[in-house]
């Protein structure tokens, strides 16, 4: 037989009743990921209005990032106790708008284009060449 590597593997190909060394630390951790996901979901759930969450759904399949930002913090104000109830589609809207206005503060996506300085250029802006005719 072939000189197999444990990383080789597939877990899928071994008979019933074996598993690949690392097979129990990757499920582990897979399932422990999902729990966290599913209580996320739970808790966006309990707090967004069905139209929110809808909204958060639809932001969540173009800017997935910003998305995930946003739940990160719904999430910690709904297990800190800082909601006082529902958000709404228009409350949603609001948290987005006002990351937006964070992010830009952060991020400028702006161009600035800056000539290059000659040293034949003269320091006024207005230098229209009307002296080399």
């Amino acid at each position: 037989m072939d000189n197999l590597q444990p990383a080789d593997i597939d877990p899928s190909e071994l008979p019933e009743g074996f598993s690949a060394p690392n097979a129990s630390k990757n499920n582990a951790a897979q399932q422990q990921a999902q729990a966290a996901e599913e209580q996320r979901d739970a808790i966006l759930s309990q707090v967004l209005s069905p139209e929110a969450l809808a909204r958060l759904r639809r932001i969540k399949l173009v800017k997935q990032a910003k998305a995930e930002q946003v739940e990160k913090t719904i999430v910690s104000m709904a297990m800190s106790g800082k909601l006082p109830g529902t958000i709404s589609e228009d409350k949603l809207i609001e948290m987005l708008e006002r990351g937006n206005r964070q992010g830009a503060s952060k991020e400028t996506n702006s161009i600035s284009i800056q000539r290059k300085q000659y040293a034949m250029d003269s320091d006024d802006e207005n230098d229209n060449d009307d002296d080399l005719y």
